[in-house]
């Protein structure tokens, strides 16, 4: 089968934004991803966009607002796709579907959320439906209090791991202040990471403020064809494996100190690929909270379960380390527009590689893992990509 390939893309930044909602933040971001394929919107086949809403906005229903942008695209098919935090990558995948199924020859990408205008108690409300409500509807703090619990179980487990959780914090804090698009740009330091504090209180124990990523408005997108075409194309981005895994909701089912369903993704992907972990020159991974990042390591191989404060207290995982992870800044520093997500991580990973992304740079961006994933590690996105031109 011919693989899918990135041929074009387009970012908005993450924040509070003015847009006034998500069929605003999608035509920031739909035609410049077309036009930066060097393609006319009359040659797209199908839309593919990513959006989890679940209250954020009373307008659903987001497929053909597309067309609001690109009118060029009436008539044409219009998916919306719906995987908690990875519905982004769940959109991504749909689009490498109909182009291996042979249904057309480009595909365009829109992930996408307005969260900031919601309140911030509806917000965790919102974001609660990312998790098992039947069990999980009354923990205190939302979703965060889902992660403290797991990070609170880790601890249990393995010993109070706040160092590393501040280093991870830190880290992507430190990175986030080269990327154009983040939300936060400021080094925050491992020392205001680490403290409790008036600006920096727990939020769900023994996470903090500094532990958990922001609410954020935003929008990226990918235009996406076949690698025949690309061939012909100014960039290429070549998926070398795109592997989903889904794992049980609720946190009754599974040990929530190891991420199994993200570690199958990643062996999977690893053997599509026909690749080791040390073949990558890094990773953008799935950073809504620390401990998700910290859990990651594990998840990933670069760690054994248990070992994964290692990988960034001895600074693996940092930009000039063995396998630097989010190089970007993450969902931490970058902010995380849930629909936007799993887009605006592959588009990152398409920049590096095509050594378009500006301060971000890594000397050496070969090839490179996106990890996306929904809930607690229960919709787990694997993709490895490299550089075809």
């Amino acid at each position: 089968m011919t693989e899918a390939c990135i041929v074009g893309w387009a970012h908005s930044p993450f924040g509070k934004l003015d847009d006034p909602d998500v069929e605003s933040l999608i035509g920031r971001v739909a035609g410049a991803a077309i036009a930066d394929a060097g393609i006319a919107p009359e040659d797209i086949d199908a839309s593919f966009v990513g959006l989890f809403n679940n209250g954020f906005s009373k307008q659903d229903f987001p497929s053909s607002m597309v067309l609001q942008a690109l009118p060029e695209l009436r008539f044409k098919p219009s998916t919306r796709f719906e995987n908690a935090c990875a519905s982004g990558s769940a959109a991504v995948y749909g689009a490498r579907d109909f182009l291996a199924a042979g249904r057309g020859r480009f595909a365009l990408v829109v992930g996408a959320e307005k969260m900031t205008a919601t309140p911030g108690a509806q917000v965790g409300d919102i974001l609660l439906s990312a998790s098992y409500r039947k069990e999980e509807g009354d923990i205190p703090a939302g979703f965060a209090g889902v992660f403290g619990r797991i990070a609170e179980r880790y601890f249990q487990r393995y010993g109070d791991q706040s160092d590393a959780l501040a280093a991870i914090a830190a880290k992507n804090h430190k990175n986030g202040v080269d990327n154009p698009y983040a939300q936060m740009r400021k080094d925050l330091g491992f020392a205001f990471c680490r403290a409790v504090s008036e600006k920096n209180p727990y939020v769900a124990p023994p996470l903090k403020r500094t532990d958990c990523s922001l609410v954020s408005d935003g929008a990226a997108a990918l235009v996406l064809t076949d690698e025949e075409t690309a061939k012909a194309m100014k960039k290429a981005i070549r998926f070398r494996a795109a592997v989903q895994v889904n794992d049980y909701l609720p946190i009754s089912r599974r040990d929530v100190t190891r991420f199994d369903g993200a570690a199958e993704a990643w062996r999977r992907a690893l053997s599509a690929a026909d690749m080791a972990l040390t073949d990558l020159s890094f990773v953008e991974s799935h950073d809504c909270f620390t401990i998700a990042e910290l859990l990651e390591y594990e998840a990933m191989g670069l760690t054994e379960p248990g070992q994964g404060a290692r990988a960034i207290l001895e600074g693996w995982t940092a930009k000039d380390g063995r396998l630097p992870v989010n190089p970007s800044g993450g969902l931490k520093s970058k902010g995380h527009p849930i629909g936007a997500t799993g887009v605006s991580m592959h588009v990152i990973t398409a920049m590096q590689l095509a050594g378009e992304a500006g301060a971000m740079q890594l000397p050496k961006a070969d090839r490179a893992a996106v990890f996306n994933m929904g809930g607690a590690a229960v919709a787990n996105y694997v993709s490895i990509l490299e550089a075809v031109r």
